[in-house]
């Protein structure tokens, strides 16, 4: 019987794989970033951004000189709401827009130092996080987390993977 709801359980299907953990995985990990968002603000309640613009500038950081359109695409947003995005980040001294190298009607996006110091200051405020509430752990669940790396970023990719997949339509 599945203990979680008491279905029956076909021995042969589950023969040496580990119990299905997709729903409880996905909600805690859906949990997990609600918590962090919420921590974030208490933590630093004097930061004016809203983190789809701390994701955005985060993304930029990983790719200097990304065309918006491709912004959109790798962040799953419509091109108006990056374009709305940048017009307000830019306004605010946080990137820069240029012509791109090869096309010059293209444009780039760069952060400026003060969007660095933003992105810095966002993943300083994460560790410090995450770091106060490994504290709060036992040791196993400490050791179990860091032991859970690796997998977690290859689960990372893994989702990564199926957003970057062709839509299909």
């Amino acid at each position: 019987m599945d203990e979680r709801d008491g279905t029956p359980v076909s021995p042969a299907r589950n023969a040496g794989r580990p119990a299905p953990a997709g729903p409880e995985l996905a909600d805690t990990v859906a949990r997990l970033r609600r918590a962090m968002r919420r921590a974030a603000r208490a933590v630093d309640p004097a930061n004016p951004l809203a983190v789809a613009q701390l994701e955005l500038l985060s993304a930029v950081a990983d790719e200097p000189g990304v065309r918006p359109g491709e912004l959109a695409r790798r962040l799953r947003l419509a091109p108006n709401s990056v374009t709305t995005l940048v017009n307000g980040l830019h306004a605010k001294g946080l990137i820069t827009r240029s012509a791109g190298h090869l096309d010059g009607r293209a444009v780039t996006l760069r952060l400026t130092d003060q969007g660095t110091e933003a992105v810095d200051g966002w993943k300083n405020a994460n560790t410090a996080i995450i770091e106060s509430a490994l504290t709060a752990l036992d040791d196993r669940h400490r050791r179990a987390l860091s032991e859970a790396l690796p997998a977690l970023r290859e689960l990372t990719q893994a989702v990564d993977a199926i957003a970057d997949a062709p839509s299909g339509g």
